[in-house]
């Protein structure tokens, strides 16, 4: 009924887990860039255990890590692990499809099978791994027997991988004394939290642009509001969402305020008791399925290896040169990424392959970039505006800096990213992003690789050409803080307009409410929240005008 009414083309918080929608807080990208490396360069055969409230993403982790696991990995995943120790072993082999005639019923036998198995993977090359689910809920002979399965060995390796997967409780479990031995052997441990305030926002705004949706009609209040009803558990936040939105069309209002979202909040949640607060989170909902967000806002990897650093801006005012001297385009147009079907995926090795053997000129990357935005990209355009001097024409701005790639993903704009091999350079456009891959133009070639191995061969660096009004020329150089006036502080207003700042106030000096309205804005989109207007917040506020675009569902 409402997407209409909003600009939808469906809905953007149902429950139903699509994992287009999918969005990962930085703890979430950690978590599980360290399961995905303990499958795939693993064989130290100790336990990873990951535990979270519910409704915090574990089993979302899981479905990412099982699309993601390597060709020589094989997995057992168990989803309900309520079993004896004999029915975990019988399901165990189940999920590694073995041949159980004669052995069911029989541990040893059982055991004797999978050890088999285990040694002849070992022989072939092959990972073979265990997923718990709701690992809180096995029995204690049970966990036990999981305990067993990692005495299976080589002499030099271990031939079971197992990822314990589990509500809080499960370190309530491990830390008994007749568990002690099966403690001692879990190499990593991971916990969940939910969403903080600023990651409930971006996951809202990312959801709302997947389903289509241009601006977000929730208020800074709502969002707050949100946050604060939902304790930051995405489940929790699409509910409230959906019936927000719903009293939205209700009241034909092109806002939602805080106090529709407290209604929402009302009708939608299970009352929550003032004492006993774990209680409340057992009210979530067990087994609570969350559709996490990448991108278009943020999304979802883990944080470069490089700390984020401001951008690095020549001063110079002036860009002579060939793109200068030709004409511009006067309305960039929605460019869309290329078509999904055929472009190859290419692993981490023969990502660093690509940019070994690719030219280390960023001119054909420059060229590229500059043809997105419908400028001049001739190789005499190409050179001038590798300068990247913050006005490379009349209306045309360049930014270089440092960035991770969540930041990118949020402005949701191509850039051009420096990556490196070794010894060897190359420069790639970033055409698209989501929760687990990444699209690349590299060489005169578009590929897809996951983000886990674009992070290993780039450093955060980037370079990024943009559009904007001429007047932004001079806060290019000179940022807008309090106390400043003119058309550019009018123009930062307008683009904050709704959103993050109350319609009303459409012009003024840049006083306080302005700069909250620009801390507002500078988190959602991951930047530094200084309340300051420099070079990245501009590009990031230009960034909700037309132009070139990331694709944001790569498949």
């Amino acid at each position: 009924m409402y997407l209409e009414h909003y600009g939808l083309n469906e809905p953007p918080f149902s429950i139903t887990p699509d994992p287009r929608f999918v969005y990962l807080s930085e703890r979430h990208r950690d978590a599980l860039a360290h399961l995905l490396f303990g499958i795939t360069q693993g064989g130290g055969g100790g336990f990873v255990q990951l535990t979270g409230e519910v409704g915090t993403g574990k089993t979302t982790l899981s479905r990412l890590l099982l699309e993601q696991i390597p060709d020589n990995a094989r997995v057992a995943l168990v989803l309900n692990p309520r079993l004896s120790a004999t029915e975990l072993l019988e399901t165990i082999c189940e999920e590694l499809h073995l041949d159980l005639d004669g052995a069911r019923g029989s541990a040893k036998a059982l055991v004797d099978r999978l050890n088999a198995y285990l040694l002849d993977a070992y022989a072939q090359g092959l990972r073979v791994v265990l997923v718990v689910d709701e690992a809180q809920n096995l029995p204690v002979d049970a966990l036990e027997q999981v305990r067993l399965l990692t005495n299976l060995e080589t002499d030099t390796q271990k031939l079971l991988q197992i990822i314990l997967l589990g509500q809080p409780e499960l370190r309530d479990m491990l830390a008994r004394p007749e568990l002690r031995q099966l403690a001692q052997r879990i190499t990593a441990r991971f916990h969940l939290t939910p969403l903080d305030a600023g990651e409930t926002a971006e996951y809202m705004r990312h959801r709302y642009r997947i389903a289509g949706g241009q601006r977000l009609p929730f208020s800074a209040r709502a969002l707050q509001r949100i946050h604060r009803r939902s304790g930051g558990v995405p489940r929790l936040t699409n509910v409230i969402a959906e019936r927000a939105l719903l009293a939205g069309y209700a009241r034909d209002a092109a806002t939602i305020d805080e106090a529709l979202v407290e209604a929402a909040a009302s009708e939608a949640l299970p009352p929550m008791p003032h004492r006993h607060k774990r209680g409340w989170w057992m009210l979530v909902g067990a087994g609570a399925l969350v559709a996490l967000v990448v991108v278009g806002v943020a999304l979802w990897m883990r944080p470069s290896p490089h700390e984020v650093a401001g951008p690095e801006l020549a001063m110079a005012k002036d860009a002579p040169g060939p793109l200068a001297a030709q004409p511009v385009a006067s309305s960039p147009t929605e460019t869309p990424g290329p078509a999904g079907d055929g472009i190859p995926a290419i692993d981490g090795d023969m990502l660093a392959s690509a940019i070994a053997a690719a030219t280390d000129s960023p001119l054909p990357a420059w060229s590229r970039l500059l043809e997105q935005w419908q400028l001049p990209n001739s190789s005499s355009d190409a050179q001038a505006a590798t300068r990247c001097t913050p006005a490379l024409a009349p209306g045309v701005f360049c930014l270089r800096g440092r960035a991770r790639l969540d930041r990118l993903a949020a402005i949701g704009r191509p850039v051009l990213l420096r990556l490196h091999a070794g010894s060897r350079d190359a420069w790639a456009v970033l055409l698209g992003v989501d929760a687990l891959h990444a699209r690349l133009w590299l060489d005169g070639k578009t590929v897809e690789t996951d983000r886990i191995a674009l992070q290993d061969h780039w450093r955060g660096e980037y370079v990024a050409p943009w559009r904007g009004e001429p007047l932004l020329a001079e806060p290019m150089i000179e940022p807008l803080a309090p106390g400043s006036r003119g058309p550019a502080v009018d123009w930062v207003r307008a683009r904050l307009s709704p959103g993050f700042l109350d319609p009303s106030l459409a012009e003024g000096e840049y006083d306080a409410t302005l700069a909250n309205a620009v801390r507002r804005f500078q988190r959602a989109h991951a930047l530094g929240a200084d309340g300051v207007v420099g070079p990245e917040t501009l590009f990031a506020l230009a960034s909700r005008q037309p132009g070139p675009r990331l694709v944001t569902r790569l498949d």
